[in-house]
């Protein structure tokens, strides 16, 4: 069997609030409790699983592969909710989105400054 990411742990200091804002803003479906987490599933078997945090919350990165329409959708849902979104990791460039590898990719923050991310092109290809 090959190596596959399964899932990983996002910290959050609401899990209810981050579950719901990364199911409604990426177009996912509803989260599933298990044990301390909620699940958010990805369609590439890969989940994100959201913990509450004891502590502060240490701001993670996130990139999601998308089509061209889901990304049609979901940045119209980052701009609908009047979100700040960049074209760079850096926050360099404020309200444009890039065109890296003949894509589009554009970056944004959840309610926990985890920095968020969608391509339409993986990078290199």
């Amino acid at each position: 069997m090959a190596v596959q990411l399964n899932h990983t742990i996002v910290e959050a200091r609401d899990r209810e609030a981050t579950a719901k804002f990364l199911t409604e803003i990426l177009g996912l479906p509803d989260p599933v409790p298990y044990g301390p987490f909620l699940v958010v599933q990805t369609s590439n078997e890969v989940s994100l699983d959201v913990v509450g945090a004891d502590g502060p919350v240490h701001p993670q990165h996130y990139a999601f592969l998308v089509s061209d329409a889901e990304f049609d959708s979901i940045f119209e849902r980052i701009t609908a909710r009047g979100l700040e979104y960049w074209a760079d990791p850096f926050g360099q460039e404020p309200g444009r989105i890039n065109h890296h590898d003949g894509g589009r990719g554009v970056y944004w923050n959840d309610p926990n400054g985890h920095r968020l991310e969608i391509i339409t092109k993986p990078y290199g290809g």
